[in-house]
């Protein structure tokens, strides 16, 4: 195997455990550790939204981190914090314990990204970085989709799945120290001090802000939406996770797609789809097929979405990749940090169908913002 396709498996395994596991599974079993634990919804909403904050708090050192002591360390470092998180959430006694865990292993996630976009800018050719960032990208879904097949199919209690969690991201913690290159190349090197922030990254952050908010309905509350809307009891709600990750995992065409019909239209495109998968998912009157194929299309197109901001993160700072995708990924988090919250609040004190109908918008508001010719990569 090539030293490309060895990074391309090993770092959409990692994503696959940090995003996948650590971070958006927590949405899966919700139920299950509500049972358990008695968490009013507002708490549930912040400790999810806890995720997302340990999340910003990473990567924001990410790119700072992988530019001063390469890109090998910082992804062994967050395979480790989220073996490291998960066992804590295997463990949770209490409430608040429960969040300290989630938390960090929101940070895992946080400092996974950076890294391994540094490590493709220094090992794979310029022509096929684009793809290659795409196909470790959409590693989310597949651990999404596996994570509700264990839901579905294993059975196991939660806290027993997130010890197994813990134990896939040490071993995944092997693989990369046997990719990733130790270092990365000078050109990728910290010149120190923030980017300054022109159209292109102002218009990134305002885009990113927006989907991040809107994606928190399906994966925070998509179990619960599920079971409220269909009478689904935990276990069958991991057939809605299967559908999202598994339909995600073709977010990986993305950069094939941004190349095909530029990003200007794969990113309306995508953001009116996911709007879209949030009402077939969430709204009152949802059947089981109509939630099981807005789910396949939410996990298809915010795969689809976090590529494209990955690439337009990247090629806005074509000399700083870990820095330009830290940009990007931070105010996706952002949003998400604030918008779980939010929508548990709104499906609290006013109605679910408010909180689902109005995400859905957040999701197409996204697309008012526009993107420029300079900010597709080369060639699309």
């Amino acid at each position: 195997m090539s030293a490309d396709a060895r990074l391309a498996a090993a770092g959409f395994g990692l994503i696959a455990v940090c995003y996948g596991f650590a971070r958006f599974a927590f949405g899966l079993f919700l139920p299950q550790i509500d049972a358990e634990l008695s968490l009013p919804p507002m708490l549930a909403g912040l400790i999810s939204g806890g995720s997302f904050l340990g999340y910003c708090l990473a990567i924001v050192m990410s790119a700072w981190l992988t530019e001063r002591v390469g890109a090998r360390t910082a992804a062994l470092a967050a395979a480790l914090i989220a073996a490291i998180g998960m066992t804590g959430i295997a463990l949770a006694p209490s409430a608040l314990l429960l969040a300290v865990a989630v938390l960090l292993a929101g940070v895992s996630t946080g400092l996974v990204s950076p890294p391994l976009a540094a490590a493709v800018s220094a090992v794979v050719e310029a022509r096929r970085q684009d793809a290659t960032n795409t196909i470790i990208n959409a590693g989310t879904s597949a651990g999404v989709a596996l994570a509700g097949v264990i839901a579905l199919m294993l059975g196991l209690p939660w806290r027993w799945v997130y010890g197994l969690f813990a134990l896939t991201a040490v071993l995944m913690a092997v693989a990369i120290a046997r990719s990733v290159p130790p270092a990365s190349p000078s050109h990728t090197t910290a010149r120190g001090g923030l980017p300054k922030l022109n159209r292109s990254l102002k218009r990134l952050v305002a885009a990113s802000l927006l989907t991040g908010a809107a994606s928190t309905a399906v994966w925070s509350f998509g179990s619960q939406l599920a079971m409220l809307r269909l009478g689904w009891d935990e276990a069958s709600a991991g057939w809605l996770w299967i559908a999202i990750g598994i339909a995600g995992v073709a977010g990986a065409s993305a950069g094939l797609l941004m190349r095909r019909f530029g990003i200007r239209l794969v990113h309306v495109a995508f953001l009116a789809a996911l709007a879209v998968g949030t009402l077939l998912v969430g709204k009152a009157g949802t059947s089981a097929a109509l939630a099981l194929a807005g789910g396949a299309l939410f996990g298809l197109a915010y795969i689809s979405l976090t590529g494209v901001y990955l690439v337009w993160g990247v090629t806005a700072l074509p000399d700083r990749p870990a820095t330009g995708l830290t940009i990007s990924f931070l105010f996706l988090a952002i949003g998400q940090t604030l918008g779980a919250p939010l929508f548990a609040a709104v499906m609290n004190h006013v109605s679910p169908d408010a909180a689902v109908i109005g995400f859905a918008a957040l999701a197409l508001s996204a697309g008012l913002v526009r993107t420029a010719a300079h900010e597709t990569p080369a060639g699309l």
